[in-house]
């Protein structure tokens, strides 16, 4: 879709700032098969070959795309892969399918206007959630490349913070299976409901020596006060009354200086306030946190180990474990400053009143954690695991030890040596950078104003301070940090979030060390930094950026625009990078861009250097949508190449991933989705055991019959 947005043709005006691109909140949720995409500028490198895999959310049952109208998270959406082959010379074709796990047909299912509307799901935030039939499991996240001795081709699983991984076929990009059963992953809440809350990593890990995948179940204390919310659906449709009661407490709260210093004051002391109720609502309700470190061998049952410090109490995650990472000798976890999980729904437990959102969005939210806690497992003490699928089996311990980063992180990367025991991690720190919250309708720009009402969904990330990018060095035993540093541009680095690098040898092996990172920046957008967010996080703990400062941006509103750069991380240096364009070739008229999902792709020929090969990204501006391609040792230079096609409409696009090859799935793992629901189910009403009868198991059924 390359259709021009309304503000195309803005005119540079002195003093102005750059438009965010409209095009990032919209995407169509069509399923493409064989589409030519055109070269609309510069020329297809002969040597780029194989298959890039990218993934994005693109809206709900009811939406049928992106925006979802009812301006929920932009993240929140069914996951749509796009396949992007270039196996024939000189041509790239797209295949682009929706993942459609089985709490996707109920979704379908159960949609406005259906027979079984009433069991429909609804967003909060990030979650898609049924109180009858449970949480979704959208696969909007990332990829997880996977290749096992014995096995001739690869396999691919495709990932969500807030579910179990998918497998799914390579060729025709449908789902396959569940990787491990409803019994061998354990609920983040204890309800009586079909589609289980789940926490897990949206980054799970595979060691291709020794052919072990890592991956994570955790719960948290506090997401069990939920189990009360049975209410909300009644309280969906307030009386007008109610609504304008809301509303004038509401704008109290927005008016009154003397409140606004209150809740000043209670910021800064907000998070240990919130530990304090974890803590309450632990005991009250009897549960304590959890977190399993899960092992798989890609055949078999899962092994797990239930994860504790070294003076026995639980792992604690105060947020979420967006990703995790192994070395030879250690698998590292970390506490991520995304905010995923069930209590987005305590944000706004009645979908349906923005007054009450409005509210209890100022009463309860706080602001993410300005520390990165990580906790390091010895790989040799990772023996004779819990089977979880046997209840019978008894839960096996292990020890983790915690280091703490200062600065907050959402992504990394290990070293997979670790010499004398000395792991080096590779951090994006997303300073007072909240990803989790979005643009409400109701919301203020920074300086009072109303927001722009096309930007409501989108992230409220007018970054609050510049990103920075650490390497550090930690000694796993001692669990000390001996070695750091940390860098930051005050033109590159703000909005930190995606990357790549060559993480393979031509030989098929893992890289021993991380030589160059790709890393892609966001940019600095004044429009998305919404009033709520400035007071949020104006007293950031780690401030680089004075707050004076933050919103004089540099050359002429020109001066942070969305990046892509190469970082040196023995040097810890900017190599090479690129800006995107913010204004039309002219220089007349404002063009934005910005770039996601960057994806390295090695070059046909190409010996083991880090650089040598290409990077594949998603480009979203003012004038339309593309795929470009740059020469990995030379982004300065600008894109070799550009793609497009009329019928290819992606929005905000996440994770990548590339393989050399693709084929049909021989793998013989499987999860029988009948069998796997089945106990959750038949205690269920008669309406409920019907819509999985009739709406969700044949769709299964007939892929068993068809392999």
């Amino acid at each position: 879709m390359n259709e021009p947005n309304q503000n195309q043709a803005e005119a540079i005006n002195p003093g102005g700032l750059p438009p965010f691109p409209e095009g990032m909140m919209t995407a169509s949720a069509s399923e493409l098969t064989d589409v030519a995409l055109q070269v609309v500028e510069g020329k297809l490198p002969h040597d780029l070959h194989g298959h890039v895999f990218i993934v994005a959310p693109v809206g709900s049952v009811n939406s049928g795309g992106l925006p979802n109208p009812d301006g929920t998270h932009v993240w929140n959406g069914n996951g749509m892969i796009y396949r992007l082959d270039f196996h024939k010379p000189g041509e790239v074709w797209l295949k682009t399918r929706i993942a459609k796990s089985p709490c996707y047909y109920a979704d379908k299912a159960t949609r406005r206007g259906s027979r079984y509307d009433k069991y429909q799901f609804r967003d909060y935030g990030m979650a898609r959630f049924s109180l009858h039939l449970g949480m979704r499991d959208q696969l909007n996240t990332a990829f997880l490349p996977m290749k096992f001795s014995g096995e001739e081709n690869e396999r691919l699983l495709v990932t969500f913070d807030g579910g179990r991984p998918y497998e799914i076929d390579l060729e025709t990009l449908e789902v396959v299976t569940a990787v491990g059963t409803n019994k061998e992953w354990c609920p983040g809440i204890q309800l009586n409901i079909p589609f289980q809350p789940v926490l897990s990593t949206a980054h799970p890990c595979f060691d291709a020596r020794t052919e072990e995948m890592f991956t994570v179940n955790y719960g948290r204390s506090l997401a069990n006060f939920l189990e009360t919310i049975g209410l909300v659906y009644e309280l969906e449709k307030l009386p007008q009354e109610v609504e304008e009661l809301l509303e004038a407490i509401a704008s109290f709260f927005d008016e009154q200086d003397f409140v606004k210093k209150i809740f000043d004051s209670f910021s800064q002391f907000s998070q240990s306030i919130w530990q304090f109720l974890q803590g309450w609502l632990e005991k009250l309700f009897g549960i304590a946190d959890f977190v399993y470190l899960i092992r798989w061998n890609g055949v078999g049952e899962f092994e797990r180990w239930k994860l504790v410090l070294p003076d026995g109490k639980p792992v604690r995650i105060e947020q979420t474990m967006h990703q995790i990472a192994v070395s030879r000798d250690y698998v590292v976890l970390m506490d991520t400053c995304l905010k995923f999980g069930m209590e987005q729904i305590l944000n706004n437990p009645i979908s349906g009143s923005k007054q009450a959102e409005r509210l209890l969005r100022k009463l309860l939210t706080r602001s993410q954690l300005p520390d990165t806690s990580i906790y390091i497992v010895r790989r040799d003490r990772l023996k004779a695991g819990q089977h979880p699928a046997y209840y019978n089996d008894k839960e096996v311990e292990v020890v983790a030890h915690k280091v703490v980063l200062p600065l907050e992180a959402a992504h990394f990367l290990v070293d997979y040596d670790n010499p004398n025991g000395q792991i080096t991690l590779h951090v994006a720190h997303e300073c007072a950078t909240d990803v989790s919250e979005w643009v409400r309708r109701y919301d203020s720009a920074y300086d009072g104003k109303p927001a722009s009402p096309h930007l409501e969904g989108m992230l409220s990330v007018g970054a609050m301070d510049i990103g920075r990018l650490g390497r550090y060095v930690i000694d796993a035993e001692k669990a000390e940090i001996i070695e750091s540093k940390v860098i930051f541009d005050t033109k590159r680095t703000w909005g930190l979030s995606l990357y790549t690098y060559r993480d393979t040898q031509s030989s098929g092996t893992s890289t021993d060390k991380i030589e160059n990172i790709y890393w892609q920046s966001f940019g600095f957008w004044q429009e998305l930094l919404t009033e709520f967010i400035f007071d949020l996080y104006k007293n950031y703990k780690y401030r680089v950026i004075p707050l004076e400062q933050l919103l004089d941006i540099p050359d002429s509103g020109k001066g942070r625009p969305s990046c892509l750069f190469r970082l040196d991380t023995k040097k810890m240096a900017i190599a090479d990078s690129y800006e995107f364009p913010l204004v039309s070739k002219d220089q007349k008229h404002w063009d934005s861009h910005i770039m996601n999902s960057p994806q390295f792709v090695p070059s046909a020929n190409s010996n083991n250097d880090s650089t040598d090969g290409y990077i594949v990204c998603t480009v979203v501006s003012q004038h339309g949508k593309e795929i470009w391609i740059f020469n990995a040792q030379s982004l300065a230079q600008g894109p070799l190449c550009k793609l497009s096609h009329p019928s290819v409409n992606f929005g905000y696009t996440i994770h990548t991933t590339w393989l050399p090859k693709i084929t049909p799935r021989t793998a013989n793992y499987k999860v029988p989705v009948r069998q796997d629901y089945e106990e959750l189910v038949n205690h269920k009403s008669p309406e409920i055991q019907g819509i999985f009868s009739q709406e969700v198991y044949p769709y299964f059924d007939r892929q068993s019959r068809n392999t």
